[in-house]
């Protein structure tokens, strides 16, 4: 017999899903844990997500979308409270949930699904508080982020490091988002191979789509054709690594760099380094800086483009990269990570070995002077953007959360007819 989830807990401890993607923390987790729980309720699977609350005017309950709802759980200060301060409310995160919990009947939650380590943190404790499974999907590893650290960046600290150890030894399933992230929690976490399950991202094919270029651009304010674009979307932080693009701007003549996105992480320290690096290599006029776009106007960024450049040093799959993809834009990305997934080598885009600025520039200049190029690659663009969906992403975790709540079931009915032995 298998078992489908009634109701799903969802644990987003240091960033909310109501967020605007692309500041502060928020990003392709909070993209990803939306359409996921949008998609699920779809199926007839109620989902609440816990989140740490960052303002005093917000709801105890908010109505994400039908059958998905927000628990808004106050753990420290609402603002001001760094990524790396939130360990220390973890206790008070914890109890947050619990006394939710608590105020229903035994067995109001199926099964509890965690998004990053702190996160899997409180999951580790209220598995086992309700006898439930935990299904931990990790976005970023720390010993992964600390193998390819960008120049300057801080490394992951080891209580990050212990921490991840101790959710993948105690979630019932890992959810990887590529093979390769799954190789990762093997050989540097000492998961089972039985343990994870690779389930692919998806993209809302809705939203992101193939459009007219001249009017995106008129719609944003950007220059028209013949100006060439390449642009870069993501949080403004060292792991992103936008100075890439800046630097590979002075060998690429006539072309503009648009830079959409946040200062985030230690990015924070410095917020107008990007701003200051332009200026001091003499192409400040061929870069257009916007802060982070939604919906439409996100749609736009991409069709506006004629490349999106990835450079990122790590990234456990790159949304960017498929959601651009999906409007028809070549993606030009650093060979790491999940993009190795996300971006079709020769077919969609383009994979760069490495940071180097000069690299980056002759590959963006080879392609931005090609019109055939650039036309055969976007096609292959959207072809490949639709092998990629929210609802495959769903339909594909329902599949996970249905086999470890069978061997959930079957662990509890042995260990109950052991405990019958035993009294006999």
């Amino acid at each position: 017999m298998s078992f489908t989830p009634r109701r799903i807990a969802t644990l987003s401890v240091h960033t909310s899903p109501l967020h605007q993607p692309g500041t502060g923390d928020a990003g392709g987790m909070n993209v990803y844990i939306v359409e996921v729980s949008k998609r699920l309720a779809r199926r007839g699977v109620e989902v609440e997500i816990f989140t740490r609350r960052t303002g005093g005017g917000l709801p105890t309950v908010a109505e994400l979308a039908p059958g998905v709802t927000v628990h808004h759980v106050t753990a420290g200060p609402f603002e001001g409270l760094a990524k790396e301060d939130l360990p220390a409310q973890l206790c008070a995160f914890t109890h947050g949930v619990l006394r939710a919990e608590a105020a229903h009947a035994p067995g109001y939650y199926d099964l509890l699904s965690t998004h990053y380590w702190l996160s899997g943190q409180v999951g580790w404790l209220a598995k086992d508080r309700w006898g439930v499974p935990l299904v931990h999907t990790a976005h970023t590893l720390a010993k992964v982020k600390n193998l390819q650290l960008a120049e300057g960046d801080r490394a992951e600290p080891m209580a990050r490091v212990i921490g991840e150890e101790q959710v993948v030894e105690q979630a019932d399933r890992m959810v990887a988002n590529t093979p390769a992230e799954a190789r990762e929690l093997v050989e540097l976490y000492s998961a089972s191979c039985a343990q994870v399950e690779v389930v692919s991202p998806g993209v809302d094919l809705t939203r992101f789509s193939p459009g007219n270029r001249a009017t995106a651009r008129a719609r944003l304010g950007l220059p028209s054709y013949p100006q060439k674009i390449v642009a870069f979307v993501g949080r403004i932080q060292p792991l992103k690594a936008p100075d890439v693009l800046i630097h590979a701007l002075v060998n690429l003549p006539g072309v503009m760099a648009l830079i959409v996105g946040g200062p985030s992480g230690s990015g924070l320290e410095r917020p107008t380094a990007l701003i200051e690096l332009a200026s001091a290599l003499g192409v400040a006029d061929r870069v257009r800086f916007m802060p982070p776009q939604g919906g439409q106007r996100l749609a736009d960024v991409y069709r506006a483009a004629d490349v999106v450049a990835v450079p990122s040093h790590n990234e456990s799959f790159g949304l960017v990269a498929l959601e651009a993809q999906a409007c028809g834009t070549p993606v030009v990305a650093a060979s790491v990570g999940g993009l190795v997934t996300a971006v079709r080598d020769g077919v969609s885009g383009v994979l760069v070995d490495g940071h180097c600025a000069y690299d980056w520039a002759k590959v963006l200049g080879s392609l931005l002077g090609s019109h055939t190029w650039l036309a055969e690659l976007s096609a292959g663009a959207v072809n490949h953007a639709k092998d990629f969906s929210w609802d495959h992403t769903a339909a594909r975790l329902l599949e996970v959360y249905s086999d470890v709540m069978t061997e959930h079931r079957e662990r509890q009915r042995l260990l109950t007819e052991s405990l019958c032995r035993t009294a006999w």
